[in-house]
């Protein structure tokens, strides 16, 4: 139910309104008596992946249906001229998807009659935030898993296949088949092994400035040369976007582990990946452990219109051994979210049926030089 608080606002001479909206994290517009937008801070323009030139003028209903109960808090707030608030309320468009967000409408009482200010909080920001802290402390796992599997596991696999080899050499017709197939597993088993050594801490990631279109641009062509043939590619590229901060080979991992996963979920009639990128300002996540906080602008998103991911899965997905393929290892999406983790950035998704995303957040490179 929609709160209606007195609202007064505080004017202290010599403050700059403006930049104290643009560091807000939360989406704010100023609205006027016609639901016309006057205002949007950066973390609106994230929020509607629209620039301020394209919502300045426009009425709020171009973006959100007309029927959604924002318009309800935006009447509220002006009949009673207070603070009125409303919780969990979805929005959701084909533009932006689906959003879970609280709302706060204020009327502005010194501004033309009927201007409200309007806070959209999403929801979801924490729990993505929360869910990057669980990839990366599984990443860890897996980590001193793959270290303690290669130490542990790699060497006595050598031994018990040389001994079957040797033992091979004598024996009967009919026992050949059984060394045979102690060969074979302890191969499965170190290939599996040497997967997870990926996963090991090594090196500080040795990052440049990466064009990351000629990324995705590799990534195509080689999902089009075999996995991909079915499915119909699309691109959606800002091409005015600044080099990404990062290591190009590690990149492409990412990405043809995304686009492989969107293809196999891809129908075999009708199949479609969008991949897209964009720059969204006002988008800041904190560093554990540091009072840092680092700028994630740069947006690189794959889509498909596969069924979607089951309801089950969503909490794990990024987590090792999770997967719902048959012969899948469950190591992919983990090894995709240590790699962005090592990055800087962050990964996250929206499943719904016949529309997947995965976005990746990555930082900015400061170089001329592309490599």
């Amino acid at each position: 139910m929609a709160l209606a608080i007195p609202f007064k606002p505080v004017r202290t001479p010599g403050l700059d309104m403006s930049a104290v909206l643009a560091a807000l994290p939360d989406a704010v517009l100023v609205l006027d008596a016609d639901d016309a937008i006057l205002h949007a801070n950066p973390a609106a323009e994230s929020f509607f992946e629209a620039g301020a030139s394209v919502l300045l003028g426009k009425r709020l209903a171009d973006f959100i249906p007309p029927d959604n109960p924002v318009f309800g808090v935006l009447g509220q707030a002006r009949k009673h001229g207070a603070s009125v608030s409303e919780e969990e309320v979805a929005i959701e468009t084909p533009r932006i998807g689906h959003h879970l967000v609280s709302i706060r409408a204020g009327y502005v009482g010194d501004g033309p009659e009927g201007q409200v200010a309007l806070v959209l909080q999403r929801r979801s920001m924490a729990r993505k935030i929360g869910r990057q802290l669980v990839h990366r402390n599984a990443a860890r796992s897996v980590s001193a898993m793959a270290q303690m599997l290669a130490h542990e596991v790699k060497n006595p696999l050598s031994g018990i296949r040389g001994a079957a080899q040797l033992l091979e050499q004598t024996a009967q017709p009919q026992d050949r088949e059984l060394t045979r197939l102690i060969c074979d597993e302890a191969d499965r088993i170190r290939a599996l092994v040497d997967r997870m050594e990926i996963f090991s801490d090594g090196l500080p990631l040795d990052a440049g400035p990466v064009n990351i279109h000629r990324v995705l641009g590799h990534v195509r062509v080689l999902a089009q040369a075999g996995f991909g043939r079915h499915v119909r590619f699309a691109e959606n590229y800002d091409p005015s976007l600044p080099p990404v901060l990062g290591q190009r080979d590690q990149l492409i991992q990412v990405f043809l582990n995304l686009v492989k996963n969107a293809a196999e979920a891809c129908p075999r009639q009708g199949g479609e990946i969008v991949l897209s990128t964009a720059f969204q300002q006002g988008v800041r996540f904190a560093v554990p452990g540091t009072a840092q906080r680092v700028s994630l602008p740069l947006v690189v998103s794959v889509q498909d219109n596969g069924e979607g991911i089951p309801e089950d899965v969503r909490p794990h997905l990024f987590e090792p051994f999770i997967t719902t393929k048959k012969k899948g290892t469950g190591l992919g999406l983990a090894l995709v979210g240590k790699i962005v983790g090592d990055h800087g950035g962050v990964i996250e998704f929206d499943g719904q049926p016949r529309r997947t995303i995965f976005r990746v957040r990555l930082p900015i490179a400061s170089g001329a030089t592309v490599e």
